[in-house]
């Protein structure tokens, strides 16, 4: 059986079968909802059922509480229609025409640039390229079903290659492999791109930008984008770390503040060891910001890290007066360990 989908702000509708998670079958009809994580982590696919019946699926409380399901939220890449819905939520427009696609990339560089972070250029056949805009992501397709989601650090004007930073996870199945046995010229199956994390250049107010670990990824491509773009809007980078070696770009950041009036960043170590001899910014990252603002109502939020960061972030954000609808964010989730002796299959 499947139900009609009608979105109210711009009467736009979709076909969603009774199985069919909400948001999968909104992107198959050319839709460009915001979402983030597609796991019920994130909260960046939150929606208003106005009318009609739903299944809510799997998610993190984190992302969507018990008074927000009393009033009606959804998360629609968990939730399943049970009947036809009229369902309250944004569009994006930046990404309209780009669809998903499925294509081979070969590994053309390995960097292992710190302890714990690989960065990977894939390169596509030499009459492909990959429409995307700066903060999206792509999956590896693996041969047992299963995808791995990693964020694109490269703007669209600098695409011979697409970049990626890969932080190794303890047990971790697919990052295992990359540090321990994938080589250069590996053939993968990629698909993408996904993603409502970009620039919302319709807008002149100033950029905030929280980065946790490898979330500065994708931040890295929105920030390359706007000065290639010659963009004046003022941006401040916090990037939140352990420790100073975890900074694994720290120059990149501190060339654009030097090379670029309108861009400040902020360096944040959560746990600086002795050897660090750190005399910067400390604690969680959003504390931070938190300590340098007392009204946040002027500015764009673009928040990408884990889970728990994002999601304490946009809490504590909201309460300094940011609009709901100016706080945009990429939860990074992790797959389950790999068990012992378990094999890759790619």
């Amino acid at each position: 059986m499947s139900f009609k989908i009608t979105i109210k702000s711009t009467n736009h509708n979709f076909i969603a079968n009774n199985d069919e998670i909400l948001l999968s079958a909104s992107i198959d009809a050319g839709l460009n909802i915001p979402y983030g994580c597609r796991n019920g982590a994130c909260g960046a696919c939150k929606a208003t059922v106005l009318f009609g019946q739903v299944d809510l699926g799997k998610f993190q409380s984190s992302a969507l509480s018990e008074q927000e399901i009393k009033s009606g939220k959804i998360l629609l890449c968990c939730a399943t229609a049970h009947s036809d819905l009229t369902i309250d939520c944004r569009e994006a427009s930046a990404i309209s025409g780009i669809a998903p696609r499925i294509l081979p990339a070969r590994v053309q560089k390995m960097d292992k640039i710190s302890h714990d972070v690989m960065v990977i250029y894939l390169k596509l056949p030499s009459n492909e390229r990959l429409q995307f805009v700066s903060g999206q992501y792509i999956e590896f397709l693996l041969k047992d079903g299963k995808r791995r989601a990693f964020s694109l650090a490269n703007a669209p004007h600098n695409d011979e290659f697409l970049e990626l930073h890969l932080r190794l996870v303890p047990g971790g199945q697919f990052t295992q492999y990359v540090f321990n046995e994938m080589q250069e010229k590996a053939i993968l199956r990629i698909e993408g791109p996904y993603g409502s994390f970009y620039l919302r250049e319709e807008s002149d107010k100033p950029i905030i930008f929280v980065a946790g670990g490898t979330g500065f990824a994708p931040i890295k491509g929105i920030v390359e984008h706007m000065m290639h773009q010659r963009n004046q809007r003022n941006m401040k980078l916090y990037w939140g770390v352990k420790s100073l070696e975890d900074l694994y770009m720290k120059e990149l950041p501190s060339k654009w503040s030097d090379m670029n009036e309108n861009f400040d960043f902020v360096p944040v170590l959560s746990d600086p060891r002795e050897s660090d001899q750190w005399t910067g910014r400390t604690g969680y990252v959003h504390h931070a910001v938190l300590e340098d603002y007392n009204d946040l109502s002027p500015y764009q939020v673009y928040c990408c890290g884990a889970p728990e960061m994002v999601h304490a972030a946009h809490e504590s954000f909201m309460k300094l007066g940011l609009p709901e609808d100016e706080f945009f964010s990429d939860a990074f989730t992790y797959a389950n360990p790999l068990p012992k002796n378990a094999q890759v299959s790619l």
